[in-house]
């Protein structure tokens, strides 16, 4: 009886989904957040520390977490990581010099025991500069292959435009109804 109630409760939007968004810094993830829960560009500043946001896309709500990515604010991330069902990491597909700092960083974070059942989606993001790095070649320098334990998802996108990012929540939209 519970259980129905429970998938009842779901159709209508009120279930709640923890995401944390990171990435190196100036990699989009505060223009992301707000193009997704505003519909549209911001100006924005670095982030110190973190932004929180509910999103509400198709009856899905997320609580997302924008975490800072400056280097010395990176050791707090997995703070965070508690009951976070999904990881969403965002790449500059322009930064060829941070991708192996960036490789680094996600797979140290993927192997955090908090993080065990959660699941990947890599935005590859710029993708409207010329010369940014395809979403194909910036997942073999992430070696996203080798993650066997979380079901992962590159996504190439513009958060300016917002191009990309929703295909991008179809996907965890998906994730959310396999569980």
């Amino acid at each position: 009886m519970g259980q129905l109630i429970s998938k009842l409760w779901s159709l209508f939007g009120n279930e709640e989904h923890k995401l944390v968004l990171v990435g190196l810094d100036n990699a989009g993830k505060t223009t992301i957040l707000y193009q997704l829960l505003l519909g549209e560009a911001v100006h924005t500043r670095p982030t110190i520390g973190s932004n929180v946001e509910e999103v509400v896309w198709k009856n899905l709500r997320f609580v997302m977490w924008d975490l800072g990515g400056q280097q010395s604010l990176r050791s707090a991330w997995n703070t965070y990581y508690t009951n976070s069902e999904f990881v969403i990491m965002v790449i500059d597909s322009t930064d060829r010099q941070r991708l192996r700092i960036s490789r680094d960083e996600l797979h140290q974070m993927m192997r955090h025991e908090e993080l065990k059942g959660s699941c990947l989606l890599v935005y590859a993001n710029k993708q409207d500069v010329k010369g940014s790095m395809t979403a194909a070649e910036i997942s073999e320098q992430l070696d996203l292959t080798s993650i066997k334990l979380h079901p992962w998802h590159i996504q190439g996108c513009c958060a300016l435009t917002g191009e990309g990012l929703h295909l991008g929540l179809e996907w965890i939209a998906s994730r959310i109804k396999k569980k």
